[in-house]
């Protein structure tokens, strides 16, 4: 089962925006260097919250699932509510404006 997780940290990337395959719906991902000096990359489904605009350098707190941890960056996914009630809820701080 994914890890929950909330990093606090800096974005290092320009958002990115994808069709996903395996759900058929539209994503955004960006990196992010953790305050501890980990990297992660979020992605995050805009077929379901809010894209969020996010520019390299912008403070973020991210909460979601670590579905991804073996590979470089780890994936931080699920930062978004779960309409079907199956994954904790998630979030994305931008500046106190919570994107969910």
């Amino acid at each position: 089962m994914p890890m929950q997780v909330r990093y606090s940290g800096t974005v290092t990337s320009p958002p990115r925006f994808f069709y996903s395959r395996h759900s058929h719906r539209e994503h955004e991902q960006f990196d992010v260097r953790g305050d501890d000096g980990a990297r992660f990359r979020v992605v995050d489904n805009v077929s379901i919250a809010p894209r969020v605009p996010v520019q390299p350098g912008d403070r973020v707190t991210v909460q979601g699932e670590l579905v991804r941890a073996h590979v470089t960056p780890p994936i931080v996914h699920w930062t978004h509510h779960d309409p079907d009630g199956r994954h904790a809820g998630g979030f994305i701080d931008l500046n106190g404006r919570f994107y969910a």
